[in-house]
Protein backbone atom coordinates (compact mmCIF):
# COMPACT_ATOMS: atom_id res chain seq x y z
CA UNK A 1 0.00 0.00 0.00
CA UNK A 2 1.54 3.33 -1.09
CA UNK A 3 1.06 6.62 0.73
CA UNK A 4 -1.81 7.77 -1.53
CA UNK A 5 -3.84 4.67 -0.75
CA UNK A 6 -2.95 4.91 2.93
CA UNK A 7 -3.99 8.58 3.06
CA UNK A 8 -7.34 8.13 1.33
CA UNK A 9 -8.09 5.11 3.51
CA UNK A 10 -7.39 7.00 6.74
CA UNK A 11 -7.98 10.60 5.63
CA UNK A 12 -10.37 11.32 8.51
CA UNK A 13 -7.59 10.62 10.99
CA UNK A 14 -5.20 12.81 8.99
CA UNK A 15 -7.65 15.73 9.39
CA UNK A 16 -6.90 15.64 13.11
CA UNK A 17 -3.21 16.52 12.49
CA UNK A 18 -3.85 20.17 11.44
CA UNK A 19 -6.53 20.45 14.15
CA UNK A 20 -3.96 19.36 16.73
CA UNK A 21 -1.49 21.85 15.23
CA UNK A 22 -4.08 24.61 15.62
CA UNK A 23 -4.64 23.78 19.28
CA UNK A 24 -0.90 23.91 19.95
CA UNK A 25 -0.63 27.19 18.01
CA UNK A 26 -3.48 28.77 19.99
CA UNK A 27 -1.82 27.68 23.24
CA UNK A 28 1.51 29.25 22.18
CA UNK A 29 -0.16 32.48 21.05
CA UNK A 30 -2.17 32.64 24.29
CA UNK A 31 0.99 32.11 26.35
CA UNK A 32 2.75 34.87 24.42
CA UNK A 33 -0.18 37.21 25.00
CA UNK A 34 -0.09 36.52 28.74
CA UNK A 35 3.65 37.16 28.81
CA UNK A 36 4.01 40.32 26.72
CA UNK A 37 0.44 41.58 26.35
CA UNK A 38 0.20 40.91 22.61
CA UNK A 39 0.10 37.95 20.23
CA UNK A 40 3.38 38.91 18.51
CA UNK A 41 6.70 40.45 19.47
CA UNK A 42 6.60 43.91 17.90
CA UNK A 43 9.63 45.93 16.87
CA UNK A 44 9.90 49.70 17.19
CA UNK A 45 8.02 50.36 13.93
CA UNK A 46 4.91 48.91 15.60
CA UNK A 47 5.35 49.89 19.26
CA UNK A 48 7.53 52.98 18.98
CA UNK A 49 11.14 53.56 19.98
CA UNK A 50 14.52 54.61 18.67
CA UNK A 51 16.66 53.06 15.92
CA UNK A 52 20.32 53.99 15.53
CA UNK A 53 22.13 53.07 12.32
CA UNK A 54 25.90 53.27 12.87
CA UNK A 55 28.52 52.97 10.14
CA UNK A 56 31.45 51.18 11.76
CA UNK A 57 33.39 47.94 11.53
CA UNK A 58 33.77 47.74 15.30
CA UNK A 59 33.09 44.32 16.84
CA UNK A 60 29.62 44.43 18.44
CA UNK A 61 29.97 41.18 20.40
CA UNK A 62 28.36 41.66 23.80
CA UNK A 63 26.93 45.08 22.92
CA UNK A 64 23.32 43.92 23.06
CA UNK A 65 23.77 42.36 26.50
CA UNK A 66 25.69 45.41 27.75
CA UNK A 67 22.96 47.85 26.69
CA UNK A 68 20.17 45.62 28.02
CA UNK A 69 21.81 45.45 31.44
CA UNK A 70 22.71 49.13 31.53
CA UNK A 71 19.18 50.34 30.70
CA UNK A 72 17.38 47.38 32.28
CA UNK A 73 15.34 46.59 29.16
CA UNK A 74 15.57 44.69 25.90
CA UNK A 75 17.78 45.93 23.04
CA UNK A 76 18.24 44.54 19.54
CA UNK A 77 21.58 44.82 17.74
CA UNK A 78 21.84 43.81 14.07
CA UNK A 79 24.94 43.84 11.91
CA UNK A 80 24.95 45.42 8.45
CA UNK A 81 27.08 43.72 5.80
CA UNK A 82 28.12 44.41 2.23
CA UNK A 83 25.92 42.85 -0.42
CA UNK A 84 27.04 39.31 -1.20
CA UNK A 85 29.56 39.13 1.65
CA UNK A 86 29.82 38.91 5.44
CA UNK A 87 32.01 41.99 5.74
CA UNK A 88 30.53 44.29 8.35
CA UNK A 89 29.94 47.88 7.32
CA UNK A 90 27.85 48.91 10.31
CA UNK A 91 25.16 47.90 12.75
CA UNK A 92 21.69 48.89 13.92
CA UNK A 93 20.65 49.34 17.55
CA UNK A 94 16.93 49.36 18.41
CA UNK A 95 15.09 49.87 21.69
CA UNK A 96 11.92 51.33 23.15
CA UNK A 97 11.40 53.80 25.99
CA UNK A 98 14.94 55.18 25.94
CA UNK A 99 16.50 58.49 24.95
CA UNK A 100 18.71 58.36 21.89
CA UNK A 101 21.38 60.56 23.52
CA UNK A 102 21.74 58.13 26.43
CA UNK A 103 22.10 55.17 24.10
CA UNK A 104 24.68 56.99 21.95
CA UNK A 105 26.81 57.75 25.02
CA UNK A 106 26.62 54.12 26.14
CA UNK A 107 27.69 52.86 22.69
CA UNK A 108 30.57 55.31 22.54
CA UNK A 109 31.78 54.15 25.96
CA UNK A 110 31.45 50.46 25.09
CA UNK A 111 33.03 50.52 21.63
CA UNK A 112 35.41 53.44 22.17
CA UNK A 113 34.19 55.32 19.10
CA UNK A 114 32.90 58.83 18.42
CA UNK A 115 29.48 59.09 16.82
CA UNK A 116 28.41 62.09 14.77
CA UNK A 117 26.41 62.97 11.66
CA UNK A 118 29.01 61.28 9.46
CA UNK A 119 28.53 57.79 10.87
CA UNK A 120 25.22 57.94 12.75
CA UNK A 121 21.60 58.04 11.63
CA UNK A 122 18.74 58.29 14.15
CA UNK A 123 15.12 57.30 13.56
CA UNK A 124 12.48 57.69 16.24
CA UNK A 125 8.90 56.42 16.14
CA UNK A 126 6.38 57.60 18.71
CA UNK A 127 4.47 54.92 20.61
CA UNK A 128 1.15 56.37 19.46
CA UNK A 129 2.23 56.33 15.82
CA UNK A 130 3.59 52.78 16.11
CA UNK A 131 0.41 51.50 17.74
CA UNK A 132 -1.60 53.29 15.06
CA UNK A 133 0.31 51.45 12.32
CA UNK A 134 -0.28 48.16 14.15
CA UNK A 135 -4.02 48.69 14.50
CA UNK A 136 -4.33 49.67 10.84
CA UNK A 137 -2.44 46.54 9.78
CA UNK A 138 -4.71 44.33 11.89
CA UNK A 139 -7.75 45.99 10.33
CA UNK A 140 -6.28 45.36 6.88
CA UNK A 141 -5.90 41.65 7.65
CA UNK A 142 -9.44 41.46 9.06
CA UNK A 143 -11.03 43.20 6.07
CA UNK A 144 -8.96 41.14 3.63
CA UNK A 145 -10.20 37.99 5.33
CA UNK A 146 -13.83 39.12 5.27
CA UNK A 147 -13.78 40.12 1.60
CA UNK A 148 -12.02 36.90 0.62
CA UNK A 149 -14.66 34.95 2.56
CA UNK A 150 -17.40 36.71 0.57
CA UNK A 151 -15.68 36.02 -2.75
CA UNK A 152 -15.09 32.35 -1.85
CA UNK A 153 -18.73 31.86 -0.82
CA UNK A 154 -20.01 33.53 -4.00
CA UNK A 155 -17.68 31.33 -6.07
CA UNK A 156 -18.64 27.97 -4.57
CA UNK A 157 -22.10 28.79 -3.23
CA UNK A 158 -21.76 26.10 -0.60
CA UNK A 159 -21.16 26.61 3.10
CA UNK A 160 -18.94 23.64 3.99
CA UNK A 161 -16.33 23.93 1.18
CA UNK A 162 -16.24 27.71 1.67
CA UNK A 163 -15.72 27.36 5.43
CA UNK A 164 -12.98 24.78 4.80
CA UNK A 165 -11.14 27.27 2.59
CA UNK A 166 -11.37 30.07 5.14
CA UNK A 167 -10.51 27.80 8.07
CA UNK A 168 -7.38 26.70 6.22
CA UNK A 169 -6.32 30.34 5.99
CA UNK A 170 -6.89 30.82 9.73
CA UNK A 171 -4.94 27.62 10.52
CA UNK A 172 -2.02 28.76 8.36
CA UNK A 173 -1.91 32.22 9.91
CA UNK A 174 -2.17 30.92 13.49
CA UNK A 175 0.55 28.28 13.00
CA UNK A 176 2.92 30.83 11.43
CA UNK A 177 2.40 33.34 14.25
CA UNK A 178 2.98 30.58 16.81
CA UNK A 179 6.36 29.71 15.24
CA UNK A 180 7.33 33.40 15.16
CA UNK A 181 6.47 33.62 18.86
CA UNK A 182 8.56 30.53 19.61
CA UNK A 183 11.66 31.86 17.87
CA UNK A 184 11.13 35.33 19.34
CA UNK A 185 11.20 37.18 16.01
CA UNK A 186 10.27 40.83 16.39
CA UNK A 187 7.71 41.75 13.75
CA UNK A 188 7.83 45.04 11.86
CA UNK A 189 5.29 46.59 9.51
CA UNK A 190 6.91 44.54 6.74
CA UNK A 191 6.34 41.38 8.78
CA UNK A 192 2.64 42.14 9.16
CA UNK A 193 2.48 42.64 5.39
CA UNK A 194 4.10 39.20 4.99
CA UNK A 195 1.37 37.69 7.19
CA UNK A 196 -1.20 39.29 4.91
CA UNK A 197 0.53 37.70 1.90
CA UNK A 198 0.44 34.31 3.64
CA UNK A 199 -3.31 34.63 4.11
CA UNK A 200 -3.77 35.43 0.42
CA UNK A 201 -1.49 32.60 -0.73
CA UNK A 202 -3.22 30.10 1.55
CA UNK A 203 -6.66 31.02 0.24
CA UNK A 204 -5.32 30.79 -3.33
CA UNK A 205 -4.05 27.20 -2.97
CA UNK A 206 -7.28 26.16 -1.24
CA UNK A 207 -9.33 27.69 -4.05
CA UNK A 208 -7.27 25.70 -6.59
CA UNK A 209 -7.97 22.49 -4.66
CA UNK A 210 -11.68 23.22 -4.15
CA UNK A 211 -12.23 24.28 -7.76
CA UNK A 212 -10.60 21.18 -9.22
CA UNK A 213 -12.38 18.89 -6.75
CA UNK A 214 -15.90 20.34 -6.89
CA UNK A 215 -16.20 22.08 -10.23
CA UNK A 216 -14.62 19.36 -12.36
CA UNK A 217 -16.66 16.17 -12.71
CA UNK A 218 -14.35 13.98 -14.77
CA UNK A 219 -12.54 11.19 -12.94
CA UNK A 220 -12.72 10.10 -9.32
CA UNK A 221 -12.44 12.56 -6.46
CA UNK A 222 -9.15 11.02 -5.35
CA UNK A 223 -7.66 11.58 -8.80
CA UNK A 224 -8.87 15.20 -8.82
CA UNK A 225 -7.30 15.82 -5.42
CA UNK A 226 -3.99 14.28 -6.52
CA UNK A 227 -4.02 16.38 -9.70
CA UNK A 228 -4.61 19.56 -7.70
CA UNK A 229 -1.92 18.46 -5.22
CA UNK A 230 0.69 18.19 -7.98
CA UNK A 231 -0.11 21.71 -9.19
CA UNK A 232 -0.20 23.19 -5.69
CA UNK A 233 2.98 21.48 -4.54
CA UNK A 234 4.83 22.67 -7.65
CA UNK A 235 3.72 26.24 -6.90
CA UNK A 236 4.76 25.95 -3.24
CA UNK A 237 8.16 24.36 -3.88
CA UNK A 238 9.18 26.82 -6.62
CA UNK A 239 8.07 29.76 -4.49
CA UNK A 240 9.90 28.40 -1.44
CA UNK A 241 13.14 27.89 -3.39
CA UNK A 242 12.98 31.43 -4.80
CA UNK A 243 12.38 32.87 -1.33
CA UNK A 244 15.14 30.74 0.21
CA UNK A 245 17.68 31.95 -2.36
CA UNK A 246 16.61 35.54 -1.75
CA UNK A 247 16.84 35.04 2.00
CA UNK A 248 20.37 33.65 1.77
CA UNK A 249 21.84 36.29 -0.54
CA UNK A 250 20.21 39.47 0.77
CA UNK A 251 21.65 41.57 3.57
CA UNK A 252 18.45 43.51 4.14
CA UNK A 253 16.88 42.65 7.50
CA UNK A 254 13.42 43.70 6.27
CA UNK A 255 13.64 41.41 3.23
CA UNK A 256 14.95 38.54 5.36
CA UNK A 257 12.08 39.02 7.79
CA UNK A 258 9.45 38.95 5.06
CA UNK A 259 10.98 35.98 3.25
CA UNK A 260 11.35 33.97 6.47
CA UNK A 261 7.73 34.56 7.50
CA UNK A 262 6.41 33.62 4.06
CA UNK A 263 8.55 30.45 3.95
CA UNK A 264 7.18 29.35 7.33
CA UNK A 265 3.66 30.00 6.07
CA UNK A 266 4.30 28.00 2.89
CA UNK A 267 5.35 24.93 4.87
CA UNK A 268 2.19 25.04 6.98
CA UNK A 269 0.07 25.75 3.90
CA UNK A 270 1.18 22.45 2.33
CA UNK A 271 0.15 20.53 5.44
CA UNK A 272 -3.13 22.35 6.00
CA UNK A 273 -4.33 22.51 2.40
CA UNK A 274 -3.49 18.98 1.33
CA UNK A 275 -4.34 17.19 4.57
CA UNK A 276 -7.07 19.24 6.25
CA UNK A 277 -8.93 20.88 3.35
CA UNK A 278 -8.54 17.90 1.00
CA UNK A 279 -9.89 15.60 3.71
CA UNK A 280 -12.85 17.89 4.44
CA UNK A 281 -13.75 18.05 0.74
CA UNK A 282 -13.59 14.25 0.33
CA UNK A 283 -15.68 13.79 3.47
CA UNK A 284 -18.21 16.35 2.20
CA UNK A 285 -18.56 14.63 -1.17
CA UNK A 286 -19.00 11.24 0.50
CA UNK A 287 -21.78 12.62 2.69
CA UNK A 288 -23.31 14.27 -0.34
CA UNK A 289 -23.42 10.91 -2.06
CA UNK A 290 -20.99 11.63 -4.91
CA UNK A 291 -20.50 8.33 -6.67
CA UNK A 292 -16.91 9.20 -7.51
CA UNK A 293 -15.93 9.98 -3.89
Amino acid sequence: MDFKEFYFKHYKLFILVPVFMLLISVFIIYSTYNEIGDIINKDISLKGGVSLTIISDKDTTGLEQYLSQKFNQGFAVRKLAEFGSDKQIGFVVEASDVKSDDVIKAIEERLQIELDDNNLSIEETGSTLGEGFYRQMLKAILFAFLFMAIVVFITFRNVIPSLAVMMSGIFDLAATIAVLDLIGLKISTAGVAALLLILGYSIDTDVVLTTRTLKRKEGEVNARIINAFKTGLTMAVTTFIALLIGYLITNSYVVKEMFLIIMIGLVFDIIITWIFNAGILKWYLEKKGDSNA
